[in-house]
């Protein structure tokens, strides 16, 4: 329940603490567009800020090195969602990620809100889906258009 005369709060980061951080980095600019728009260093410590180009003020990737790889168990789903343009951007995705040895799920198909996805593992363990077709992102439009 949010407080009377408070604004509702609004996500605007996520915070991972990598093992790999110029792997990871390498992993979201590749995959994802994603752009580093801050950069700095103390002393051992390293933190990026990465964003899709224009949300730099609106939703960002914080990493950190120094930490450890995420290990899950094969029914654990947490993961970070991307929509894509199309079905055919999921597949080319994966085909790319199966290349690289980081492609965790296969393209599939399942019904709404779901829509067609893919699945991928950072350098750090994360999990990252990629999809098109559900009622977030591009795709999106068919859905709204049965509402």
């Amino acid at each position: 329940m949010v407080v009377p005369n408070m604004t509702v709060p609004r996500i605007t980061h996520i915070a991972l603490h990598v093992d790999r951080l110029e792997a990871c980095i390498d992993f979201y600019q590749r995959y994802c567009g994603m752009q580093i728009c801050h950069r700095r260093q103390s002393g051992d410590k390293a933190i990026v800020w990465m964003a899709e180009p224009g949300r730099e003020g609106d939703f960002i990737f914080v990493m950190m090195n120094g930490g450890h790889n995420l290990p899950l168990p094969n029914n654990d789903y947490r993961h970070f969602g991307f929509a894509v343009e199309s079905r055919e951007a999921v597949d080319r995705i994966a085909l790319r990620a199966e290349a690289e040895g980081c492609l965790l799920w296969e393209p599939r198909d399942e019904a709404f809100p779901v829509g067609y996805y893919c699945g991928l593992v950072d350098p750090s363990g994360n999990q990252v889906e990629f999809s098109y077709g559900q009622p977030l992102g591009p795709g999106a439009e068919q859905w709204q258009q049965l509402t």
